[in-house]
Parts: C-alpha cells; sequence; structure tokens
C-alpha cells in the first residue's frame, strides 16, 4: 500500500521512491490523471508537484480564460472542474462530479453561449435535456452547476448565481445496503465453515448476480489466465396450460445472460481458486457416490446429484448466517453492490464498473452508486488485489 506524506499532502511513496500526482490535458478537454515518480524525498516530490500544477493551470487559463474576452459556460465549465473543483475535492466525489459533467452537462451545452449569457431559463432547458439519462441526472446534474456558477460568482466572472431558482429534480432514495468491514470478516468467517463459501465469495470478489453464480460451469474457468467466463444464467422457467392462463409447473433452465454486456471475461482472485478446487473434490465424490444417478451438467452449484440448486437456496443460506451473527441481512444483490463498492474506492471508472457488473448502460451504474460515491465509503480496502478487470 502506498505510503503518504505526513507533511506533503500530494507526496507519496512506493516502489523505492516518491511520487506526485499528475494532470494532463486531453484534446476532448477531459483530464488524464497519472503519477511520476524517482524524487528523493517527499519535499522534493511536493515542489515538483507544485510546479506542474502551475503549469498546468497557466495552459489552462491561456486555454480557456485568456483565449476570448467572453468565456463561454461550456470552457468556464471545463476549467472549473479541472482547475478549481478538482484541486479541493480529492475522493470519489471528483469522480462522480466528472462523469455527471462530461456525460450529462457537457453534451446539452450550447457551445457558443456565454457564461454572462446563462439565464435560469437557459439552466432549467439544459436540466430537461440531462434527466432523459437517468432518474439521478438531473439532481445531480443542478447540483454541480450551482457549485460551478457559484464559484463563478466569486471569481467575479457573473453577478449572480442563475441555478438558485432552477427547478429542483427529485432525489431518488437509494436502498443499496453495505456491510461494515467487522462485518463483512464475521461473514466471510462463518461461510467457510459452510456449504456456499465459493458462491459468496463470486457474488463479493467477482460481482456476479445470483443467477449467474448457479450458472456457472467448471468449464468457463481458465485457470491459466486466471478468469472466468460469464456467458449465461440459472433461471425459474414457467410451463402454462394450453389457454396459457394457469402455471402447471416450474422448471430450472439455462439461459443467455440478462443483456449482451452481461457476457464479460473477469479475473478472479486467489481465494477463489482455492474454494474451487476443493468444490471440484467434492463433486468427484458424489460422483462416485451416485454412480448412474448423478446428473452431471459441469455446475460448479449444485445438490450431491449433479442437479442445480433452487433460485432461493443462495439467498436462503446468507439469511441463515447473517441472522446467526446478528448482522444486517443481506442478499447476493448486496454482496454485488459491495464489489462495486470496493471498485469505486479504488478509483476505477463508472464505464469500466458497468462492464464488469455487466449492465446495459453505465448510467444503470450511475444510478445505483450515485450515493455511494459522495459518502467516500471506505470499508473494502482487505479485499483481495488481484480482482482487476481484463484488458481491453
Amino acid at each position: 500500500m502506498d505510503k503518504k506524506s505526513k507533511k506533503c499532502p500530494h507526496a507519496f511513496y512506493e516502489r523505492g521512491s516518491w511520487y506526485h500526482r499528475t494532470k494532463i490535458l486531453q484534446e476532448d478537454y477531459s483530464v488524464k490523471y497519472g503519477k511520476t515518480g524517482g524524487f528523493s524525498s517527499d519535499v522534493a516530490a511536493e515542489e515538483a508537484y507544485k510546479q506542474h500544477i502551475d503549469e498546468f493551470n497557466r495552459r489552462m487559463n491561456m486555454r480557456f480564460i485568456n483565449r476570448e474576452e467572453d468565456i463561454t459556460f461550456k470552457n468556464y465549465m471545463i476549467f472549473w472542474y479541472v482547475s478549481i473543483f478538482s484541486e479541493r475535492i480529492k475522493s470519489t466525489t471528483r469522480l462522480l462530479t466528472s462523469h455527471v459533467l462530461y456525460h450529462f452537462i457537457l453534451p446539452n451545452v450550447d457551445e457558443n453561449i456565454v457564461l454572462k449569457f446563462v439565464s435560469t431559463d437557459y439552466v432549467n432547458r439544459l436540466l430537461e435535456r440531462t434527466s432523459c439519462y437517468c432518474e439521478s441526472a438531473a439532481n445531480k446534474s443542478r447540483e454541480v452547476l450551482y457549485i460551478a456558477m457559484k464559484d463563478a460568482v466569486m471569481e467575479q466572472l457573473i453577478r449572480n448565481n442563475p441555478v438558485k431558482a432552477a427547478k429542483r429534480y427529485p432525489r431518488k432514495k437509494s436502498n443499496i445496503k453495505i456491510l461494515s468491514k467487522n462485518q463483512i470478516c464475521l461473514l466471510l468467517k462463518e461461510a467457510k465453515r459452510r456449504n456456499w463459501f465459493l458462491e459468496i465469495l463470486l457474488g463479493l470478489y467477482c460481482g456476479l448476480r445470483k443467477g449467474e453464480i448457479l450458472g456457472l460451469k467448471f468449464e468457463d474457468f481458465d485457470l491459466q489466465r486466471q478468469t472466468v467466463t460469464v456467458q449465461r444464467q440459472l433461471v425459474v422457467e414457467a410451463h402454462m396450460d394450453e389457454e396459457g392462463k394457469t402455471v402447471q409447473e416450474y422448471e430450472l433452465v439455462l439461459r443467455e445472460p440478462k443483456s449482451e454486456k452481461s457476457n464479460r471475461i473477469l479475473k478472479v482472485p486467489m481465494i477463489v481458486w482455492v474454494e474451487l478446487e476443493k468444490r471440484k473434490e467434492k463433486v468427484v465424490i458424489w460422483k462416485q457416490k451416485k454412480g448412474s444417478n448423478y446428473k452431471d451438467s459441469g455446475l460448479i452449484s449444485c445438490q450431491k446429484n449433479g442437479l442445480p440448486h433452487s433460485r432461493s437456496s443462495l439467498n436462503s443460506e446468507l439469511n441463515k448466517v447473517c441472522k446467526m451473527l446478528d448482522i444486517p441481512r443481506i442478499s447476493v444483490h448486496g454482496l454485488r453492490h459491495m464489489y462495486a463498492t470496493a471498485l469505486l474506492e479504488k478509483g476505477v471508472s463508472l464505464a469500466k464498473i458497468s462492464a464488469l457488473l455487466g449492465h446495459s448502460s453505465v448510467n444503470t451504474t450511475f444510478e445505483f452508486y450515485v450515493d455511494i460515491m459522495e459518502e467516500n465509503t471506505r470499508i473494502m480496502d482487505f479485499m483481495n488485489k488481484e480482482f482487476l478487470p481484463e484488458p481491453e
């Protein structure tokens, strides 16, 4: 883990030398964050950082402020995020604001409108455009615009904040449950003694849906590449009578994942490989005992006769363990949320998290985790560092 300097806030130590963060302005006006090292002390790294930021801000000022007497609204918003807001905020709130600005606000801003001519009516039209992305988009866009325009007033670029009187959009309440580090440790310790430890790990460490976990086969795991391919899910299929009115029976069947983007390849941490080998050994024993009565479907999660578990079995197990430990009840989907929270804490982009979770749209990911990004919850730093996305 990186060692941070107490005296120099922008310096950190890793791999034998001191580093500082860097910012590079891209052609699309987004900012690429990186780091540079080789410094002999934290003081040297901090001094180099200050020089780097001074030069970065000078170039930003030349590009966005000094280039024209009347700065455009779009150029101001980019300048504000990069040179004002990002210098104040260092948490996942910066990730949240970046997504709101570059995915909701800027694509809908008129190119030539000048900052000082932005009115409340214009802000309302802009917010209405952003509202089509997802339920929380307009609400968060208004918050970002309010802060940006408040700073513009302080910088004496405009006289009044036009967002104050703009339409307010309701805030969607989050229902995501996140366990504390201690609660997760208790859950895993107890689960390890029971029969569903592998499935729980796949939810927590790989972010898989319940149906995806129950639909995994041993052949989906690639030991050489240390990956798992998610390509099916276990679902309940209802068989109706001839008139299509009454359900005659239900059947567990394997189907394609929820959406095209749900087909994905994920890195698998070592702890999952250990438990997968244990599961293979159990299946071999079951096959020997059952003989020809064993229904071999290749599933990693199955009953002793080879048939798949019911769709409710895994959540029932989680409920039992949580009740036994006297901790808040959490479902498989809750484990999936905690996986996403860990990625957010590591600074992984929403686009990458969306791909890892198999969401159909990055806006779905934003909608789920907007509150978590604001709170900057730090509860998952103990998780295995090996679970990283496959390179694109």
